[in-house]
Protein backbone atom coordinates (compact mmCIF):
# COMPACT_ATOMS: atom_id res chain seq x y z
CA UNK A 1 0.00 0.00 0.00
CA UNK A 2 1.39 3.71 -0.74
CA UNK A 3 1.84 5.96 1.82
CA UNK A 4 1.07 9.62 2.02
CA UNK A 5 1.88 12.66 3.95
CA UNK A 6 -1.49 14.08 4.15
CA UNK A 7 -2.24 17.25 3.05
CA UNK A 8 1.09 18.94 3.75
CA UNK A 9 1.20 21.25 0.76
CA UNK A 10 -2.50 21.58 0.37
CA UNK A 11 -4.33 20.75 3.63
CA UNK A 12 -6.85 17.79 1.50
CA UNK A 13 -7.41 14.80 3.20
CA UNK A 14 -5.67 12.64 0.68
CA UNK A 15 -6.19 9.43 2.58
CA UNK A 16 -9.64 9.29 2.71
CA UNK A 17 -10.41 10.85 -1.02
CA UNK A 18 -8.06 8.17 -2.07
CA UNK A 19 -9.84 5.60 0.15
CA UNK A 20 -13.49 6.68 -1.40
CA UNK A 21 -11.98 6.27 -5.00
CA UNK A 22 -10.47 2.88 -4.47
CA UNK A 23 -13.79 1.38 -2.63
CA UNK A 24 -15.90 2.81 -5.59
CA UNK A 25 -13.86 1.16 -7.89
CA UNK A 26 -13.69 -2.39 -6.12
CA UNK A 27 -17.28 -2.19 -4.75
CA UNK A 28 -19.10 -3.89 -7.75
CA UNK A 29 -16.54 -6.29 -8.33
CA UNK A 30 -15.95 -7.48 -4.66
CA UNK A 31 -19.90 -7.83 -4.49
CA UNK A 32 -20.50 -9.89 -6.89
CA UNK A 33 -17.13 -11.79 -5.81
CA UNK A 34 -18.56 -12.15 -1.90
CA UNK A 35 -22.51 -12.92 -3.26
CA UNK A 36 -21.28 -15.80 -5.67
CA UNK A 37 -18.90 -17.09 -3.04
CA UNK A 38 -21.65 -16.97 -0.65
CA UNK A 39 -23.56 -19.08 -2.53
CA UNK A 40 -21.18 -21.37 -3.79
CA UNK A 41 -20.25 -22.50 -0.15
CA UNK A 42 -23.74 -22.91 0.96
CA UNK A 43 -24.50 -24.82 -2.08
CA UNK A 44 -21.67 -26.77 -1.48
CA UNK A 45 -22.61 -27.74 1.94
CA UNK A 46 -26.27 -28.23 0.89
CA UNK A 47 -24.82 -30.78 -1.56
CA UNK A 48 -22.75 -32.33 1.19
CA UNK A 49 -26.00 -32.55 3.74
CA UNK A 50 -27.87 -34.19 0.84
CA UNK A 51 -25.39 -36.60 0.09
CA UNK A 52 -25.36 -37.58 3.81
CA UNK A 53 -28.76 -37.98 3.63
CA UNK A 54 -28.96 -40.56 1.06
CA UNK A 55 -26.22 -42.20 2.61
CA UNK A 56 -27.95 -42.90 5.73
CA UNK A 57 -30.98 -43.69 3.77
CA UNK A 58 -29.15 -46.55 1.49
CA UNK A 59 -27.68 -47.87 4.63
CA UNK A 60 -31.25 -48.38 6.81
CA UNK A 61 -32.23 -50.20 2.91
CA UNK A 62 -29.39 -52.58 3.14
CA UNK A 63 -29.96 -52.88 7.34
CA UNK A 64 -33.70 -54.01 7.01
CA UNK A 65 -32.98 -55.55 3.64
CA UNK A 66 -32.60 -58.90 4.72
CA UNK A 67 -34.07 -62.12 5.69
CA UNK A 68 -33.74 -61.36 9.80
CA UNK A 69 -35.14 -58.16 9.21
CA UNK A 70 -37.85 -58.74 6.65
CA UNK A 71 -38.31 -62.54 7.84
CA UNK A 72 -41.95 -64.29 7.43
CA UNK A 73 -41.13 -66.84 10.24
CA UNK A 74 -39.27 -66.30 13.16
CA UNK A 75 -38.03 -69.22 15.27
CA UNK A 76 -38.57 -69.59 19.28
CA UNK A 77 -37.44 -71.31 21.97
CA UNK A 78 -39.86 -72.57 24.96
CA UNK A 79 -36.63 -72.47 27.50
CA UNK A 80 -33.60 -70.66 26.08
CA UNK A 81 -31.50 -72.69 28.80
CA UNK A 82 -31.92 -75.34 26.97
CA UNK A 83 -31.67 -75.17 23.59
CA UNK A 84 -31.92 -71.88 21.21
CA UNK A 85 -32.23 -71.59 17.97
CA UNK A 86 -31.83 -69.13 14.46
CA UNK A 87 -34.01 -69.35 11.26
CA UNK A 88 -32.51 -69.51 8.30
CA UNK A 89 -33.55 -69.99 4.53
CA UNK A 90 -36.32 -72.40 3.64
CA UNK A 91 -38.12 -72.62 6.52
CA UNK A 92 -41.70 -73.39 7.10
CA UNK A 93 -43.85 -73.11 9.97
CA UNK A 94 -44.06 -75.61 12.30
CA UNK A 95 -43.53 -76.69 16.38
CA UNK A 96 -40.94 -79.63 16.93
CA UNK A 97 -40.14 -81.11 20.31
CA UNK A 98 -36.91 -81.56 20.87
CA UNK A 99 -35.31 -83.95 24.22
CA UNK A 100 -31.63 -83.95 24.66
CA UNK A 101 -30.62 -86.68 26.67
CA UNK A 102 -26.51 -86.77 25.90
CA UNK A 103 -24.80 -82.94 24.89
CA UNK A 104 -21.87 -83.57 22.16
CA UNK A 105 -18.42 -83.41 24.19
CA UNK A 106 -14.79 -82.85 22.85
CA UNK A 107 -12.14 -84.70 24.11
CA UNK A 108 -9.84 -84.12 27.19
CA UNK A 109 -6.92 -86.07 28.10
CA UNK A 110 -3.90 -86.39 30.39
CA UNK A 111 -0.77 -87.58 30.98
CA UNK A 112 0.31 -90.05 33.25
CA UNK A 113 1.35 -88.32 37.16
CA UNK A 114 5.39 -86.28 36.07
CA UNK A 115 7.73 -85.04 38.81
CA UNK A 116 7.72 -81.48 39.79
CA UNK A 117 11.21 -81.06 38.39
CA UNK A 118 11.64 -83.06 35.71
CA UNK A 119 13.14 -82.76 32.33
CA UNK A 120 12.53 -84.51 28.49
CA UNK A 121 15.30 -85.25 26.17
CA UNK A 122 14.64 -83.97 22.64
CA UNK A 123 12.23 -85.05 20.63
CA UNK A 124 9.27 -85.10 18.97
CA UNK A 125 5.25 -85.64 20.03
CA UNK A 126 2.56 -86.97 17.25
CA UNK A 127 -1.02 -85.60 18.18
CA UNK A 128 -3.75 -86.95 16.57
CA UNK A 129 -7.15 -86.31 17.06
CA UNK A 130 -9.37 -89.28 15.53
CA UNK A 131 -9.00 -89.55 11.82
CA UNK A 132 -7.41 -86.41 11.28
CA UNK A 133 -4.25 -85.62 10.12
CA UNK A 134 -1.75 -86.29 12.96
CA UNK A 135 0.32 -82.83 14.12
CA UNK A 136 3.70 -82.80 14.66
CA UNK A 137 5.56 -80.68 18.62
CA UNK A 138 9.09 -80.25 18.80
CA UNK A 139 10.39 -80.76 22.22
CA UNK A 140 14.01 -78.85 22.50
CA UNK A 141 16.72 -80.81 25.36
CA UNK A 142 15.96 -80.28 28.88
CA UNK A 143 12.53 -78.74 28.36
CA UNK A 144 10.55 -79.32 31.56
CA UNK A 145 6.27 -79.86 31.49
CA UNK A 146 5.57 -76.07 31.12
CA UNK A 147 8.00 -75.52 28.33
CA UNK A 148 6.27 -78.67 26.25
CA UNK A 149 3.25 -76.96 27.26
CA UNK A 150 4.03 -73.71 25.64
CA UNK A 151 5.46 -75.38 22.69
CA UNK A 152 2.04 -76.87 22.01
CA UNK A 153 -0.36 -73.78 22.27
CA UNK A 154 2.42 -72.04 19.92
CA UNK A 155 2.59 -74.54 17.24
CA UNK A 156 -1.04 -75.43 17.56
CA UNK A 157 -2.85 -72.46 18.03
CA UNK A 158 -4.52 -72.40 14.95
CA UNK A 159 -5.64 -76.38 14.98
CA UNK A 160 -8.75 -76.47 17.66
CA UNK A 161 -6.12 -77.95 20.47
CA UNK A 162 -5.02 -76.28 23.96
CA UNK A 163 -2.32 -77.54 26.68
CA UNK A 164 -2.47 -76.79 29.99
CA UNK A 165 -0.46 -78.53 33.15
CA UNK A 166 -2.92 -79.97 36.18
CA UNK A 167 -1.19 -80.25 39.94
CA UNK A 168 -3.25 -82.42 41.98
CA UNK A 169 -1.83 -84.27 45.52
CA UNK A 170 -0.48 -86.47 43.00
CA UNK A 171 1.65 -84.69 41.09
CA UNK A 172 1.51 -82.36 37.61
CA UNK A 173 0.31 -83.99 34.48
CA UNK A 174 0.17 -82.45 31.18
CA UNK A 175 -3.55 -82.05 29.78
CA UNK A 176 -5.16 -81.34 26.30
CA UNK A 177 -7.91 -80.18 25.46
CA UNK A 178 -9.98 -79.75 22.39
CA UNK A 179 -12.46 -77.42 20.49
CA UNK A 180 -13.97 -80.10 18.33
CA UNK A 181 -16.83 -82.26 19.53
CA UNK A 182 -18.50 -85.99 18.84
CA UNK A 183 -17.15 -89.42 19.15
CA UNK A 184 -14.53 -90.86 17.30
CA UNK A 185 -12.41 -87.00 18.15
CA UNK A 186 -10.41 -88.46 21.19
CA UNK A 187 -7.22 -87.16 21.37
CA UNK A 188 -3.65 -89.34 21.16
CA UNK A 189 -0.04 -88.52 21.79
CA UNK A 190 2.97 -90.54 20.52
CA UNK A 191 6.13 -89.58 21.79
CA UNK A 192 9.74 -90.09 19.46
CA UNK A 193 13.18 -89.98 19.95
CA UNK A 194 14.28 -89.58 23.22
CA UNK A 195 12.58 -92.05 25.82
CA UNK A 196 11.77 -90.24 28.38
CA UNK A 197 9.13 -88.29 25.87
CA UNK A 198 7.19 -91.44 26.66
CA UNK A 199 6.19 -90.45 29.75
CA UNK A 200 3.51 -88.03 27.39
CA UNK A 201 2.07 -90.79 25.36
CA UNK A 202 -1.53 -90.83 25.50
CA UNK A 203 -4.04 -93.70 24.29
CA UNK A 204 -6.94 -92.17 21.99
CA UNK A 205 -8.50 -95.47 22.13
CA UNK A 206 -10.57 -95.63 25.50
CA UNK A 207 -8.16 -96.16 28.03
CA UNK A 208 -8.84 -93.75 31.07
CA UNK A 209 -5.84 -91.53 32.65
CA UNK A 210 -3.97 -93.42 36.26
CA UNK A 211 -1.18 -92.27 37.53
CA UNK A 212 1.04 -94.76 35.51
CA UNK A 213 -0.83 -94.30 31.93
CA UNK A 214 -2.53 -91.38 29.83
CA UNK A 215 -5.97 -91.29 28.44
CA UNK A 216 -9.04 -89.92 28.91
CA UNK A 217 -9.92 -87.77 32.06
CA UNK A 218 -13.67 -88.37 32.55
CA UNK A 219 -15.06 -89.64 29.10
CA UNK A 220 -14.11 -90.07 25.65
CA UNK A 221 -15.88 -87.67 23.14
CA UNK A 222 -19.17 -88.32 21.98
CA UNK A 223 -22.35 -87.45 20.03
CA UNK A 224 -25.04 -85.43 21.25
CA UNK A 225 -28.44 -87.78 21.22
CA UNK A 226 -31.72 -86.03 21.29
CA UNK A 227 -34.70 -86.43 19.91
CA UNK A 228 -37.52 -84.74 17.53
CA UNK A 229 -40.84 -85.36 17.97
CA UNK A 230 -39.98 -88.81 19.23
CA UNK A 231 -37.71 -89.37 16.43
CA UNK A 232 -33.99 -90.29 17.60
CA UNK A 233 -31.11 -88.55 16.29
CA UNK A 234 -27.31 -87.80 16.99
CA UNK A 235 -24.89 -84.90 16.28
CA UNK A 236 -21.10 -84.52 16.13
CA UNK A 237 -21.98 -80.67 17.31
CA UNK A 238 -24.21 -79.67 19.38
CA UNK A 239 -25.50 -76.80 17.01
CA UNK A 240 -27.95 -79.27 14.46
CA UNK A 241 -28.48 -77.54 11.19
CA UNK A 242 -30.23 -79.92 8.94
CA UNK A 243 -32.61 -81.73 11.05
CA UNK A 244 -35.33 -79.77 10.48
CA UNK A 245 -35.08 -77.16 7.33
CA UNK A 246 -34.52 -73.98 6.97
CA UNK A 247 -33.78 -74.06 10.80
CA UNK A 248 -30.86 -74.12 12.98
CA UNK A 249 -30.72 -74.72 16.96
CA UNK A 250 -28.41 -74.95 19.56
CA UNK A 251 -28.65 -78.05 22.33
CA UNK A 252 -27.31 -76.37 25.34
CA UNK A 253 -28.83 -78.78 28.27
CA UNK A 254 -29.81 -82.26 28.59
CA UNK A 255 -33.47 -81.37 28.68
CA UNK A 256 -36.84 -81.09 26.63
CA UNK A 257 -37.69 -77.51 24.84
CA UNK A 258 -40.08 -76.77 22.24
CA UNK A 259 -38.96 -74.83 19.27
CA UNK A 260 -41.79 -72.79 17.27
CA UNK A 261 -41.09 -71.29 13.94
CA UNK A 262 -44.47 -69.21 13.23
CA UNK A 263 -45.11 -65.75 11.13
CA UNK A 264 -43.48 -63.23 12.18
CA UNK A 265 -45.96 -60.37 12.46
CA UNK A 266 -44.57 -58.40 15.12
CA UNK A 267 -40.99 -58.37 13.29
CA UNK A 268 -42.56 -57.57 10.40
CA UNK A 269 -44.67 -54.42 11.11
CA UNK A 270 -41.13 -53.11 12.99
CA UNK A 271 -39.21 -53.79 9.53
CA UNK A 272 -42.29 -51.93 7.66
CA UNK A 273 -42.22 -48.94 10.24
CA UNK A 274 -38.18 -48.48 10.12
CA UNK A 275 -38.54 -48.10 6.35
CA UNK A 276 -40.83 -45.51 6.48
CA UNK A 277 -39.52 -43.88 9.33
CA UNK A 278 -36.17 -43.88 7.21
CA UNK A 279 -37.99 -42.70 3.84
CA UNK A 280 -39.81 -39.81 5.58
CA UNK A 281 -36.86 -38.82 7.42
CA UNK A 282 -34.86 -38.65 4.05
CA UNK A 283 -37.88 -36.13 2.29
CA UNK A 284 -37.72 -34.20 5.28
CA UNK A 285 -33.84 -33.41 4.58
CA UNK A 286 -34.61 -32.89 1.24
CA UNK A 287 -37.66 -30.33 1.95
CA UNK A 288 -35.45 -28.72 4.12
CA UNK A 289 -32.32 -28.02 2.14
CA UNK A 290 -35.40 -26.68 -0.82
CA UNK A 291 -37.51 -24.85 0.72
CA UNK A 292 -38.38 -20.89 0.74
CA UNK A 293 -39.17 -19.29 3.86
CA UNK A 294 -41.35 -16.31 4.37
CA UNK A 295 -41.34 -13.86 7.31
CA UNK A 296 -42.87 -10.39 8.32
CA UNK A 297 -40.99 -7.75 9.82
CA UNK A 298 -42.86 -4.87 12.24
CA UNK A 299 -43.48 -3.18 9.47
CA UNK A 300 -45.83 -5.65 7.76
CA UNK A 301 -43.24 -6.21 4.97
CA UNK A 302 -42.73 -9.87 4.25
CA UNK A 303 -39.90 -10.95 2.68
CA UNK A 304 -38.72 -14.97 1.46
CA UNK A 305 -35.40 -16.57 1.96
CA UNK A 306 -35.07 -20.00 -0.44
CA UNK A 307 -32.53 -22.61 0.80
CA UNK A 308 -29.60 -23.15 -0.76
CA UNK A 309 -30.82 -26.20 -2.79
CA UNK A 310 -34.24 -24.65 -3.77
CA UNK A 311 -35.10 -25.41 -7.48
CA UNK A 312 -32.08 -27.35 -8.06
CA UNK A 313 -32.98 -30.17 -10.80
CA UNK A 314 -31.16 -33.05 -8.61
CA UNK A 315 -33.20 -32.45 -5.81
CA UNK A 316 -36.56 -32.83 -8.24
CA UNK A 317 -34.70 -35.90 -9.84
CA UNK A 318 -34.13 -37.55 -6.03
CA UNK A 319 -37.68 -36.89 -5.32
CA UNK A 320 -39.33 -38.40 -8.19
CA UNK A 321 -37.19 -41.14 -8.50
CA UNK A 322 -38.56 -42.12 -4.65
CA UNK A 323 -41.79 -41.36 -5.40
CA UNK A 324 -41.88 -43.56 -8.86
CA UNK A 325 -40.41 -46.42 -6.75
CA UNK A 326 -43.20 -45.82 -3.93
CA UNK A 327 -46.26 -45.87 -6.44
CA UNK A 328 -45.23 -48.58 -8.51
CA UNK A 329 -46.10 -52.33 -8.11
CA UNK A 330 -44.41 -55.18 -7.09
CA UNK A 331 -43.85 -58.50 -9.12
CA UNK A 332 -42.64 -59.89 -5.61
CA UNK A 333 -45.25 -59.64 -3.39
CA UNK A 334 -47.74 -62.11 -4.77
CA UNK A 335 -51.01 -60.65 -3.40
CA UNK A 336 -49.58 -57.67 -2.22
CA UNK A 337 -48.44 -55.56 -5.22
CA UNK A 338 -48.74 -51.87 -3.72
CA UNK A 339 -48.05 -50.03 -0.27
CA UNK A 340 -51.57 -48.91 -0.06
CA UNK A 341 -52.85 -52.28 0.40
CA UNK A 342 -50.73 -52.65 3.63
CA UNK A 343 -52.00 -49.27 5.09
CA UNK A 344 -48.93 -47.31 4.40
CA UNK A 345 -50.29 -43.84 2.06
CA UNK A 346 -48.31 -40.47 1.08
CA UNK A 347 -49.40 -37.28 3.39
CA UNK A 348 -49.75 -33.51 1.60
CA UNK A 349 -45.92 -33.36 2.62
CA UNK A 350 -44.84 -35.94 0.68
CA UNK A 351 -43.45 -37.94 4.01
CA UNK A 352 -45.41 -41.36 4.46
CA UNK A 353 -47.58 -42.67 7.16
CA UNK A 354 -48.65 -46.05 8.09
CA UNK A 355 -52.39 -47.07 9.41
CA UNK A 356 -51.57 -49.35 12.06
CA UNK A 357 -55.05 -51.77 11.66
CA UNK A 358 -54.42 -52.12 7.48
CA UNK A 359 -50.89 -53.00 8.12
CA UNK A 360 -51.82 -55.51 11.32
CA UNK A 361 -54.65 -57.41 8.82
CA UNK A 362 -52.07 -57.24 5.96
CA UNK A 363 -49.55 -59.33 8.34
CA UNK A 364 -52.34 -61.60 9.26
CA UNK A 365 -53.26 -62.47 6.16
CA UNK A 366 -50.45 -62.09 3.67
CA UNK A 367 -47.30 -62.00 5.87
CA UNK A 368 -44.82 -63.15 3.40
CA UNK A 369 -46.52 -61.03 0.47
CA UNK A 370 -45.61 -58.59 2.80
CA UNK A 371 -41.94 -60.04 3.18
CA UNK A 372 -41.69 -60.32 -0.68
CA UNK A 373 -43.14 -56.58 -1.18
CA UNK A 374 -40.38 -55.27 0.82
CA UNK A 375 -37.50 -57.96 -0.09
CA UNK A 376 -37.87 -59.66 -3.29
CA UNK A 377 -35.58 -59.86 -6.48
CA UNK A 378 -37.56 -56.78 -7.49
CA UNK A 379 -38.27 -55.97 -3.84
CA UNK A 380 -39.17 -51.87 -3.04
CA UNK A 381 -36.28 -51.76 -0.85
CA UNK A 382 -33.43 -52.90 -3.69
CA UNK A 383 -35.11 -50.87 -6.13
CA UNK A 384 -35.42 -47.68 -4.18
CA UNK A 385 -32.11 -48.31 -2.92
CA UNK A 386 -30.91 -48.95 -6.59
CA UNK A 387 -32.33 -45.45 -7.95
CA UNK A 388 -30.63 -43.47 -5.50
CA UNK A 389 -26.99 -44.70 -6.54
CA UNK A 390 -26.84 -43.05 -9.79
CA UNK A 391 -26.47 -39.09 -7.36
CA UNK A 392 -24.72 -41.00 -4.40
CA UNK A 393 -22.39 -43.18 -5.87
CA UNK A 394 -18.57 -42.41 -5.91
CA UNK A 395 -17.98 -39.73 -9.00
CA UNK A 396 -22.08 -39.91 -9.23
CA UNK A 397 -24.14 -36.62 -9.85
CA UNK A 398 -23.68 -34.99 -6.39
CA UNK A 399 -19.71 -35.46 -6.76
CA UNK A 400 -19.87 -34.14 -10.27
CA UNK A 401 -21.83 -31.16 -8.28
CA UNK A 402 -19.47 -30.69 -5.68
CA UNK A 403 -16.15 -31.04 -8.18
CA UNK A 404 -17.80 -27.76 -9.64
CA UNK A 405 -18.72 -26.08 -6.64
CA UNK A 406 -15.58 -26.60 -5.47
CA UNK A 407 -13.98 -25.27 -9.01
CA UNK A 408 -16.19 -22.35 -8.37
CA UNK A 409 -14.54 -21.37 -5.32
CA UNK A 410 -11.04 -21.76 -6.61
CA UNK A 411 -11.89 -19.94 -9.50
CA UNK A 412 -13.18 -16.86 -7.10
CA UNK A 413 -10.44 -17.23 -5.01
CA UNK A 414 -8.00 -16.55 -8.38
CA UNK A 415 -10.36 -13.83 -9.28
CA UNK A 416 -9.93 -12.01 -5.37
CA UNK A 417 -6.22 -12.21 -5.74
CA UNK A 418 -6.74 -10.67 -9.40
CA UNK A 419 -8.78 -7.91 -7.60
CA UNK A 420 -6.64 -7.11 -4.60
CA UNK A 421 -3.22 -6.71 -7.16
CA UNK A 422 -5.30 -4.51 -9.27
CA UNK A 423 -6.52 -2.34 -6.45
CA UNK A 424 -3.34 -1.86 -4.78
CA UNK A 425 -2.05 -0.72 -7.79
CA UNK A 426 -5.15 2.00 -8.81
CA UNK A 427 -4.47 2.96 -5.13
CA UNK A 428 -0.27 3.46 -5.31
CA UNK A 429 -1.77 5.70 -8.88
CA UNK A 430 -3.86 7.91 -6.79
CA UNK A 431 -1.36 8.45 -4.37
CA UNK A 432 0.93 9.62 -6.71
CA UNK A 433 -0.77 11.95 -8.33
CA UNK A 434 -2.38 13.88 -4.98
CA UNK A 435 1.35 13.56 -3.93
CA UNK A 436 2.41 15.22 -7.00
CA UNK A 437 -0.49 17.47 -6.39
CA UNK A 438 -0.13 18.31 -2.62
CA UNK A 439 3.52 18.55 -3.61
CA UNK A 440 3.14 20.95 -6.48
CA UNK A 441 0.57 23.31 -4.26
CA UNK A 442 3.45 23.62 -1.26
CA UNK A 443 5.70 24.87 -4.30
CA UNK A 444 3.06 27.44 -5.50
CA UNK A 445 2.47 28.67 -1.97
CA UNK A 446 6.35 28.58 -0.62
CA UNK A 447 7.01 31.07 -4.22
CA UNK A 448 3.54 32.85 -3.36
CA UNK A 449 4.76 33.68 -0.05
CA UNK A 450 8.75 34.46 -1.18
CA UNK A 451 7.54 37.11 -3.87
CA UNK A 452 4.79 38.35 -0.85
CA UNK A 453 7.90 38.83 1.22
CA UNK A 454 9.82 40.73 -1.64
CA UNK A 455 6.60 42.70 -1.96
CA UNK A 456 6.05 44.16 1.19
CA UNK A 457 10.38 44.27 1.65
CA UNK A 458 9.75 46.78 -1.33
CA UNK A 459 6.81 48.61 0.10
CA UNK A 460 8.53 49.13 3.19
CA UNK A 461 11.62 50.39 1.84
CA UNK A 462 9.43 53.10 -0.60
CA UNK A 463 7.76 54.71 2.79
CA UNK A 464 11.23 54.86 4.55
CA UNK A 465 11.82 57.68 1.48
Amino acid sequence: MATSINGVGSGIDIDSIVTALVNAQKAPKQSQITDQKSTATTKLSAIGTLKSALATFQAAMKGVNTTSAFAGLAAKSSDTNILTTTLGTDAAAGVYKIKTSVLATASKVATQYIGTSETFGAGKLTIQQGAGSPLTVNVAANASLSTIRDSINTQLKDKGITANIITDDGGQRLVLSSTKTGDGTDISVTASADSSLGKLDIDGLGTKASPTAGGYIQAPAVDAQFTIDGLSMTSASNTVTSAIGGVEFTLVKADEATLTVATNSAGLKTSVKTFVDAYNTLVSSIKKLTSVTTATDSDGVTTSTAAALTGDSATRSILSSLRNELTGSSTSGGSISMLSQMGVTSKNDGTLEVDDKKLDAALTKNAASVQGFFTGTGGLLTRMSSSLDVYSKDDGMLDQRTDSANETLSALTKQQEALDRRIEKVEATLYAKYNAMDNLIAQLNATSKSVMTTLNALNNVDSDN
